[in-house]
Order: C-alpha cells, then structure tokens, then sequence
C-alpha cells in the first residue's frame, strides 16, 4: 500500500454501528488510513434515542451527518433522499474505499453510489438469509459490492452460489463478537444505574416489523404485547427499527408504560446492550440479538414469527407462531432449553478488527478492478 487510503464507514442504526464499531475503531487508528463515518438513519430520529451521540461518544473522528428519513411507510423514498446525500459527500469526500453493512436501505444507498462512482464497496456480512425484506436488499448489496467481508463459510458459499468471485470474498467473523467477551463488557450494577432499571431479574423484549407481513403487523403486534402483560415478568422493552409497520408497534407498546415491569427504551448502547443480554433470563421478539448474541451467553431465545426464517437454531433458540398460548408456554419452558453456548467458530474468533486490519493493509483488495465479472458455476 504506497499512500495512505481514504476510507468511509456507513451507519444507519444502532445495530449496524455494533457490528461496524471495532473496525472503525482499529483503522482510525492506524496512520495508514483516513477514516471518515457517514451517519444517517435512525442515528438522527429522537425517536429512536438521537444515537449518533454515541458515536461521537466512542470517541470517534471525523464524523458527518445526514438526515434522510421520510417516513417508514417510505422506504423507497428513503433510499433516494439517502442515495442523493451520500452522493454529494462522496464527491466531496473522493473516498478509495466505502465499508457498508448488512441490509438496511442506507446500506443499498452506499453500495449504489460506489458501484456508479467507480469507487470501491466493501459489504459486511453479506451471503446471510432470513425470512423477510432484508434478504432481498441484503443480496442486491452483495450484488453490487466489489469485495465481501463475511461471518463464515456458509455465507462465502451462498456468495459464490450468486456469482461472486471467490477470490472478492474473505472470512472475517462476525465484527460484534469483537466486542462481546464478558472481561471488557461494563458492570451490571453500572449499567443499572445509568438507565434506572430498578429489577433484579428480567428478560429483554425486542420485537421489529416484518415489512412483507405489513397486514399482520397490527393483530401480531396485539399479540406480542398480550403476552408480555399476561407473562408477569419483568421486561427491558427496546424499540423496533424504524421499518413499515414501526409505528403500529410502538402504539401497542403505548400500553406498557403504565406498569412498573417493563422499562422502554428507544436505544441501549451496545456494549452496555450486551450486558443486560447476558445477565437477562431470556431474550423474546424476532430480533437478530436473539440468533446470534443471545446463544453466545447462554441466553434463551423465544423468536417468534418468519423474521428470523433459515438462520442459525440452536437448542437455546424456540421459535413460535403468534399464538398467545404458544408463546405462554415457551416462556414457561424456556428455562428447561439446554443452553450450549454457540460455536463461536461458526461466526468467528473475536478477531474481525486484526483480520480487517491486515486484509487492508495488504495490496490485494486495492487491486480490485471496479468492473465486477459474474462467476459461472
């Protein structure tokens, strides 16, 4: 590598940063990178926290901003404003490399605007299934991405079957389990306190719209509350990401507020997140934190519905319909699951930042040519 390389990271949520925050952090260290962090999204919604202050509280430099969100019945007009956004500071900015994450709309928006600049697109964590939306935006940011920075071989194969050149694609884990060992996660007493969170047992509610079930997501929503009323637990309550069908949601949830077991919040810091998950006594939604995080600490999971459809089952995950009985009982039971802790090899080593690091510092992925060329099988 002859010269230093301009480098610019995409977030658009809480989650994404989790899973983006370790790379930032060892690049911008580095003296052969300028690292630049284009936040928008739900880092920018009050609704949602204003969670771009904790990106400015990780201590990161270098930061711009920009408010694309139109609605969350707009998707489609969402990834415009942010395409058009993203294109300005890009040409500004006249980055070597763009790191995207996922499948959110933000993450579409970067790899468009790469891909028609002629700049290269690295997506993290791509070659990932599910049963909703997410997939198919996941796989067109695959699509149009020059190199790939996966959890596992699985994902590099899924990749490979979608045409993908083989040599694009490279094996680096899963970056949140960089920050996830127990050792450097903060004190529970400490993250008590700094929320207010008064219970000294609990379970962690995170409940997102399934956008291609938008029908649904009203009765389902119902149901989802029903249960957390009806269970007679404590709950630490995180608000859904800001997709079609949030709102529907967060007026269900209108109806917890009054009772002294449940505490809402429209964001947690992520490590501090990580805590809660690990001393919590099990984990119910449909979220991700449930597939992969959760199994980690040994945490139950009761996943309901088709959100998170084809990934990871272990024996700590349950997954259920929207029946209320159904769920009762998964509640009731979920302490009998036996708890293995996941194979970590399966989404890494904890080490995504070091193999990020090297793969950059390398020439290979600076070689790259921005004309992308379909594998056949």
């Amino acid at each position: 590598m002859s010269k230093q390389k301009k480098i610019v990271f995409l977030t658009g949520t809480r989650a994404d940063f989790g899973k983006l925050k370790s790379l930032i952090k060892v690049t911008q260290a580095s003296p052969n990178f300028n690292v630049q962090i284009f936040a928008t999204g739900m880092h920018l919604d009050d609704k949602y926290g204003l969670t771009v202050n904790e990106i400015y509280k990780s201590g990161f430099k270098n930061i711009a901003t920009f408010q694309n969100h139109v609605g969350s019945e707009f998707m489609d007009r969402t990834l415009a404003k942010t395409i058009e956004g993203f294109s300005e500071y890009i040409a500004f900015q006249k980055p070597d490399l763009i790191v995207v994450h996922g499948d959110r709309v933000e993450a579409l928006a970067g790899a468009i605007v790469g891909s028609l600049n002629n700049i290269l697109v690295a997506h993290i964590e791509g070659g990932e299934i599910s049963g909703t939306i997410d997939e198919l935006i996941r796989h067109s940011v695959s699509k149009l991405s020059h190199l790939h920075l996966v959890s596992n071989y699985e994902a590099k194969k899924r990749l490979i079957q979608m045409g993908e050149l083989e040599s694009s694609i490279h094996v680096i884990g899963s970056p949140d389990l960089d920050l996830m060992n127990p050792n450097s996660l903060p004190n529970i007493k400490n993250v008590k306190k700094y929320y207010e969170i008064p219970f000294d047992e609990y379970a962690i509610a995170m409940y997102h719209p399934v956008t291609t079930e938008y029908k649904n997501i009203k009765g389902q929503s119902k149901v989802f509350v029903d249960v957390l009323l009806e269970s007679k637990e404590n709950y630490i309550v995180i608000y859904p990401n800001n997709d079609l069908g949030t709102q529907e949601i967060l007026q269900e949830y209108k109806r917890l507020e009054t009772h002294s077991r449940f505490k809402i919040f429209p964001s947690l810091r992520f490590e501090y997140f990580l805590k809660l998950l690990q001393e919590s006594n099990f984990i119910i939604g449909n979220s991700s934190a449930g597939i992969r995080e959760a199994p980690f600490y040994k945490i139950p999971t009761i996943d309901i519905g088709s959100r998170q459809n084809n990934r990871h089952s272990g024996t700590s995950i349950v997954n259920v319909r929207h029946n209320e009985d159904e769920i009762l009982s998964a509640i009731h039971n979920c302490r009998l699951l036996k708890l293995e802790e996941i194979d970590i090899f399966e989404f890494g080593e904890g080490n995504s930042n070091t193999l990020f690091l090297n793969l950059l510092k390398s020439d290979e992925i600076w070689n790259v040519n921005c004309q992308k060329q379909f594998q056949d099988q």
